[in-house]
């Protein structure tokens, strides 16, 4: 691909597989010049009451799609069970007190457990039990993280049936979009095929979730409408702000950032510890915290870390409000931030009142300052890790093992309800047999050359955490 006219200040979009990517697609004569979309928050008037309202809600937008959202984004990854049994009856009660409070925007995916079907008793509960005009504010907005096999119009059709009958709603709010494998250029048929479902009612927005700059521009320069990508994002974790950022600020695409009160970390519960001695600090006993933990290992360390953690309480204390507070409004204060997620562990605990006190929070330039100098003072993790989506090494183990399992089991000698077809790459050819690495049982595992990779980043991973596929 030539050096792009669009957006000449990344070097990267020359290289030889962005050109094989575009080339490879039956659509690829609809690239389009790229053009700003417009973004709109509602405008600001004198009461404080409406300023906060302003700044709950955004609107992201691209040509004639948009969605309201709430600006904190309730992240439900912790009903996957890894961070204690949730109880159904408890978490939807807990969803509607969130709601209640004005935090009506959900985010979910298809491989988080029950997510989708706690979204789909609670959003029944919010017809049955609230006013017309409740239920208009609330979004639900879901993920589709498929294996790579053949993005047939089909096969995303009915996967996508599956979370609109889970979420009992005839249209998902909002759907993002995943792919591990760039190098397979399915990834541009599947959004093709989202957006032909956008056109047919049965999504409202397509959207992205972890897809590095050099694809996101891919993506729109093949006619893709999505409103905004989903990256990990934190004082700690600045990439979104280098290349990606510039791309939006373009395109208008926004940004909903994950991993911003980094499982906890960003906490008054992690300061003034030393998890260098054992059991003297809280322990990193959920997949979030473990993850996070390695970024930190790779930005600076915890003794910086320490540093940035007395630095925010400063912060906070000066402004009445805790340390995760003032962690994500820093977050949503960025260029191109649309919402930022906090996860919720519905029925186990509760932060409606930190998260609300979001909102009407304001950083002055000593506050910003004082926290730009410790955030710059880590590793450049852009260099350390590479783009947004390019962190698959970082991913908490769970999730890596999830998937593999999936892309695995996609790929089984005989996948139930698949045909050999289905079960090839982009280009319908079926996978040769690898040899499956250790804990993977050989009779049911048959992985392709994706999988291959995401096994390969997991070994490194424990090569790191002592975990392996084995203690699985």
């Amino acid at each position: 691909m030539a050096s792009s006219t669009i957006f000449p200040s990344l070097n990267l979009f020359q290289s030889k597989n962005s050109t094989k990517l575009i080339a490879s697609t039956r659509f690829s004569g609809s690239r389009q010049q790229l053009r700003p979309n417009s973004v709109k928050c509602c405008s600001k008037s004198a009461t404080a009451a409406t300023e906060e309202a302003t700044a709950r809600q955004i609107t992201v937008k691209n040509g004639n799609d948009s969605l309201d959202i709430c600006r904190v984004l309730n992240g439900m990854w912790q009903t996957s069970g890894a961070w204690g049994r949730i109880d159904r009856d408890d978490a939807v009660e807990a969803m509607l007190r969130y709601a209640d409070a004005g935090l009506s925007t959900f985010d979910m995916a298809d491989h988080y457990g029950p997510a989708e079907d706690l979204y789909g008793i609670f959003i029944n509960r919010v017809r049955r039990e609230r006013p017309p005009e409740y239920l208009e504010k609330v979004r639900g907005l879901t993920k589709w993280v498929p294996p790579p096999v053949k993005m047939t119009s089909s096969y995303v059709r009915e996967n996508i049936d599956v979370s609109r009958k889970r979420m009992d709603v005839p249209s998902l709010d909002m759907l993002q979009f995943h792919w591990w494998d760039y190098s397979n250029p399915g990834y541009l048929d599947a959004l093709k095929h989202l957006t032909d479902l956008k056109e047919e009612g049965k999504i409202k927005t397509v959207a992205l979730t972890n897809f590095d700059t050099e694809r996101l521009q891919i993506i729109l320069e093949n006619g893709i409408p999505v409103v905004s990508n989903q990256v990990q994002h934190s004082i700690v974790d600045m990439r979104p702000q280098q290349k990606m950022a510039e791309l939006c600020q373009l395109t208008g695409v926004k940004l909903i950032t994950y991993g911003t009160v980094m499982g906890g970390l960003l906490s008054e519960k992690f300061l003034d510890t030393n998890l260098a001695i054992p059991f003297a600090g809280p322990p990193l006993n959920t997949p979030s915290l473990q993850k996070y933990k390695r970024m930190v290992d790779a930005w600076g360390g915890w003794s910086l870390f320490q540093t940035l953690l007395q630095t925010l309480k400063k912060v906070a204390s000066k402004h009445g409000v805790t340390i995760p507070t003032v962690a994500v409004k820093y977050i949503l204060d960025q260029t191109a931030v649309a919402g930022s997620m906090v996860g919720v562990r519905l029925g186990l605990a509760e932060h409606i009142q930190d998260t609300n006190a979001i909102f009407s929070l304001v950083l002055d330039e000593e506050d910003v300052s004082s926290i730009q100098e410790v955030s710059k003072r880590g590793k450049d993790l852009l260099r350390v890790i590479g783009d947004c989506g390019d962190d698959t090494l970082y991913l908490a183990d769970d999730t890596v093992f999830l998937f593999v399992v999936r892309f695995a089991e996609v790929h089984s000698p005989s996948p139930p309800g698949r045909t050999t077809a289905e079960t090839g790459d982009s280009t319908g050819t079926t996978q040769q047999p690898v040899k499956p690495s250790p804990g993977i049982n050989p009779g049911l595992y048959n992985h392709c050359s994706s999988c291959q990779k995401i096994m390969q980043n997991q070994q490194q991973v424990s090569k790191t955490t002592n975990v392996t596929f084995a203690d699985w």
